[in-house]
């Protein structure tokens, strides 16, 4: 009996299948068990010919699945390969195919919300609200082309990474070097956002103390100046962290806090936004 191999193009598809579908019936009962089902479909159709085995070997996917996408094709690679071999006579099962998944979709999700969503996404964002200055359509035309270029290129290798590997690439995925990597691109991610956040948030008062004559006593923005240029912008940008990370706000709650204060600032005076009417 000659060894089974799946085609470049049944993995292409089953790729494809992840990358447009990864989402698909999502629910809160199944998240990604539904798309997960669609990518494997292409590699069990060309690894098997009965329809009893295929289904036996679907069955295997229908377990809860959900984790980062863009991190998590590695996982439909590796799983791709896994099924290669289980169905080439090797001693792999159901359950240890499952295993596989269950455990690597956790420290993935983690890593890709830290990478893609808590880095990636932000950095891009910022590059192109810099070229959006004066309503200019590049900065959105920027960030269509530069995300979809890294998310295909970045899950396609991610999955032909896996594919190959199979169950080795559990170690690479979750040992000391990959979170040492982790750690190491977060740190930098963290530098290039604060970075993005000095120069586009600028926030003043004006604030001062005038005395009988009309001379200025105290200039509070030029104080706050002379200790730590851009004070308040980092102490609204702490705030802000605060408020998500540890009172688990949303970002649309933040928004609105900010405007409160800012209508609030306005009021007494601690703010001018520079309005003439």
């Amino acid at each position: 009996m000659s060894k089974k191999e799946l085609s470049k193009k049944t993995l292409t598809k089953s790729f494809w299948n992840w990358f447009y579908g990864n989402l698909t019936c999502f629910s809160q009962e199944h998240m990604q068990t539904f798309g997960y089902l669609v990518a494997m479909l292409p590699i069990v159709e060309e690894l098997y010919d009965k329809k009893e085995d295929q289904k036996a070997a679907m069955e295997t996917y229908t377990a809860f699945f959900n984790t980062e996408p863009q991190i998590g094709t590695v996982v439909v690679g590796i799983t791709a390969g896994l099924e290669q071999a289980r169905a080439n006579g090797e001693d792999i099962d159901s359950e240890m195919i499952n295993g596989i998944r269950a455990g690597l979709m956790g420290p993935l999700a983690g890593i890709g919300d830290s990478l893609i969503v808590g880095t990636l996404i932000p950095i891009l964002l910022g590059i192109a609200l810099g070229l959006s200055g004066g309503g200019s359509p590049l900065g959105a035309i920027f960030y269509i082309i530069a995300w979809n270029a890294l998310a295909i290129f970045g899950m396609r290798l991610l999955y032909f990474k896996g594919y190959e590997l199979g169950g080795k690439a559990v170690e690479v995925i979750v040992g000391e070097k990959a979170n040492a990597i982790r750690e190491s691109v977060i740190m930098v991610g963290t530098i290039v956002i604060g970075a993005v956040a000095a120069s586009w948030i600028n926030i003043n008062t004006s604030f001062k103390m005038i005395n009988a004559q009309g001379g200025t006593i105290i200039d509070l923005q030029a104080t706050f100046n002379s200790i730590y240029p851009k004070l308040l912008s980092a102490l609204t940008v702490i705030f802000c962290w605060w408020l998500m990370k540890k009172k688990k706000l949303s970002p649309t709650i933040v928004m609105l806090i900010l405007v409160i204060i800012a209508f609030v600032g306005v009021l007494l005076g601690f703010f001018n936004p520079g309005l003439t009417y």
